[in-house]
């Protein structure tokens, strides 16, 4: 990708980094399948640049990278790299195959970094820049630099830093707000700061990466944007370490939404961002929040009865965008017990699903049995449906048959079949509820003590008969993952969760190198 010129001065490429940085967040780990999945929805969207992975990290992450360049079609694949010739090679071999490869490597710069983390000096620094960009440049034409922790890097070290990277090759770089530290006027100062005074800036592209935790990495990415960044590294959702990247759609959509105060554009197909959302939440078994901005299950709902007189008298008294825009279908009450297959398949492609043969034959059944036990069947029951769906196939631990006694001051008692690798075993089990006999049984019936980190339970819909959405957050060894399952019954949909995450225990992932994070 080229400098800025003055055809593309206020076009916002946008670099998307779910399958990186995202899947650092604990718990979100996707297997292959689920990675081509979300890569082919960003291709798909208009995403400019896909981070696919850190390819050193693991040979499941080198394979991922390798799957990605082959499969995409429209955009750039990177693989993230620190500042050393191995990894660096690495992520050039796992991106040769793609149509547009590109390497990003990235050092720390911040002196709190370098005192305690790389224990370098600042001309230690300098000199790794040059020959680690130089070679990465050597290998492909496509570089980004990344100064991690920049924001709180001194800025006449940063210029240096800058100046070496883009005197070595780097054809974009990368300030990243490492630990969401910057506000927006530092951060667009920053910026302009440091494009207006480093020879040969003009040359590269700059790119913002912020973290959100102090909930400004959207506003600091906009900042950054004003002060003269022309790439945005965002998550769908603002999946990611800690509190998160900044969201894809928020920056997309504040874009196209205020242009009469910040006129650049993107090339991302906006109708795509909420099938985008889904995909991404199905994948990592990360629920998205009801209230999040442009994809939140309220983000376009209304109770007020002053915001519903509004909204039937003219839509935009209270919606500043459309939700077809971002992809939202308006129409809620859609299936029900007499609906056939056609109908069904024809509302899943409404929905952004196309399921194999198999797959869709288990979700009208389960859809059936939904809808005989269920008065309306809502988009989102269907949602939940599908998604617990496709996320179940190949897990070695399935639930064959339940039964739970409970009684008020007295034993709560769960008799449970499992299936675990295709053989059948049945367990008997007490606890202090219901819930916990439930996820008792099941470690004694797999004999493993995981660590449950947290257990919630919600309504898909509204009323008595709406679907339990259980989630379930298991550790152990180390590892952190999340299960999601939906059932009208609230006890089987625990069971399924507690499952769910269960087997995403028994996905074997390679161990990650020390420092993968670019941002």
């Amino acid at each position: 990708m080229s400098a800025t010129t003055d055809t593309n001065k206020d076009r916002v490429f946008i670099f998307d980094t779910t399958l990186r940085d995202g899947e650092q967040s604990p718990g979100a780990t996707m297997t292959l399948e689920e990675k081509l999945q979300v890569a082919e929805a960003l291709d798909d969207m208009g995403v400019d640049i896909i981070e696919a992975g850190f390819p050193i990290a693991s040979n499941g992450d080198f394979e991922a990278v390798v799957a990605v360049a082959k499969q995409v079609k429209r955009a750039t694949v990177t693989g993230l790299a620190r500042a050393i010739t191995a990894d660096i090679d690495r992520a050039g071999e796992a991106v040769r195959l793609a149509q547009k490869g590109r390497i990003h490597t990235f050092v720390s710069t911040s002196p709190i970094h370098l005192a305690h983390q790389m224990k370098k000096t600042e001309d230690e620094v300098i000199e790794i820049i040059a020959r680690t960009v130089a070679h990465a440049r050597n290998l492909i034409d496509d570089v980004e630099w990344s100064a991690m922790d920049a924001t709180r890097t001194p800025l006449e070290f940063l210029k240096r830093c800058v100046e070496a990277a883009i005197k070595a090759g780097a054809t974009t770089i990368n300030l990243p707000d490492t630990v969401g530290y910057a506000v927006p006027d530092e951060h667009e100062k920053m910026f302009r700061e440091v494009i207006g005074s480093v020879p040969g800036a003009e040359k590269a592209i700059f790119s913002a990466h912020c973290h959100n935790d102090l909930g400004l990495a959207v506003a600091n990415s906009l900042a950054a944007v004003r002060g003269g960044a022309r790439q945005v590294e965002c998550t769908v959702n603002g999946l990611g370490e800690r509190a998160g990247n900044a969201a894809l759609e928020e920056i997309v959509m504040a874009l196209r939404t205020r242009g009469d105060v910040m006129p650049y554009h993107t090339e991302i197909e906006t109708t795509h961002l909420a099938r985008a959302s889904r995909i991404v939440s199905a994948a990592a078994n990360f629920p998205v929040q009801y209230n999040k901005a442009i994809v939140g299950k309220n983000a376009f709902a209304h109770e007020s009865g002053i915001h519903q007189d509004g909204m039937l008298k003219n839509a935009e008294t209270y919606e500043i965008m459309t939700p077809a825009s971002v992809g939202i279908k308006e129409t809620t009450l859609v299936m029900g017990k007499h609906s056939g297959r056609a109908a069904f398949k024809d509302k899943l492609r409404e929905l952004g699903y196309t399921l194999g043969d198999n797959a869709f034959q288990e979700a009208f059944q389960r859809f059936k049995d939904l809808a005989d036990r269920k008065k309306h069947v809502y988009d989102a029951d269907i949602v939940a449906l599908v998604d617990d769906e496709v996320g179940s196939v190949g897990d070695r631990i399935k639930l064959v048959d339940m039964e739970v006694v409970s009684k008020t001051g007295g034993v709560h008692k769960c008799t449970i079949v499992l299936s675990i690798d295709g053989a059948e075993s049945s367990v008997t089990y007490e606890g202090t509820g219901s819930v916990d006999a439930i996820f008792n049984a099941i470690k004694q019936g797999v004999g493993q003590e995981p660590n449950l980190v947290l257990y919630a339970v919600d309504g898909v819909t509204g009323g008595t008969d709406a679907q339990a959405s259980a989630h379930v957050r298991l550790e152990m060894n180390g590892r952190i993952v999340s299960g999601n399952a939906a059932e009208p019954d609230t006890l089987v949909a625990s069971a399924r969760a507690y499952l769910n995450a269960y087997n995403r225990l028994l996905i074997e992932r390679g161990a990650s190198a020390q420092g993968a994070m670019a941002g």
